[in-house]
């Protein structure tokens, strides 16, 4: 599970200090310089992938959802955080391989261009297992 100290969105609004973010959009804008790229980048890519999930914040995290959670990801210091589950990152292994990689989540650095192909099958490969055998998300 995230902690909520280590996501730089989390507790730090731009407009409103000590306000935590209510939206994506808000999460984003309250985001570092350095992260907010790669947080559009991957918004879109999941929005574009799970057109009629909801968005939600959970545990100080940008979710979204179809009945249960689909996918999560956040900002750190120094990498974009992506949480598509263990069963969804497994058929990717081996592209996988040169990220870091939790039990169900990839590290994605800053300063290398965030790997859209591979964001994009993994996050559709979650849609579907979700609809088709109702994955749980963790």
């Amino acid at each position: 599970m995230l902690k909520p100290d280590l996501c730089l969105g989390a507790n730090h609004h731009a407009t409103m200090p000590g306000t935590k973010p209510r939206t994506i959009t808000e999460y984003i804008d309250a985001a570092p310089d350095v992260a907010r790229k790669s947080l559009r980048e991957i918004y879109a890519i999941l929005r574009k992938s799970a057109p009629d999930a909801t968005e939600a914040i959970k545990w100080g995290s940008p979710v979204f959802e179809e009945n249960r959670i689909l996918f999560a990801f956040a900002a750190f210091k120094s990498h974009l955080n992506f949480m598509p589950t263990p069963s969804a990152m497994l058929p990717f292994r081996d592209e996988l391989a040169k990220f870091r990689t939790g039990k169900g989540s990839i590290q994605f650095p800053y300063d290398k261009p965030l790997p859209k192909g591979l964001i994009t099958r993994i996050a559709k490969f979650r849609v579907r297992e979700l609809r088709e055998k109702d994955v749980r998300w963790m």
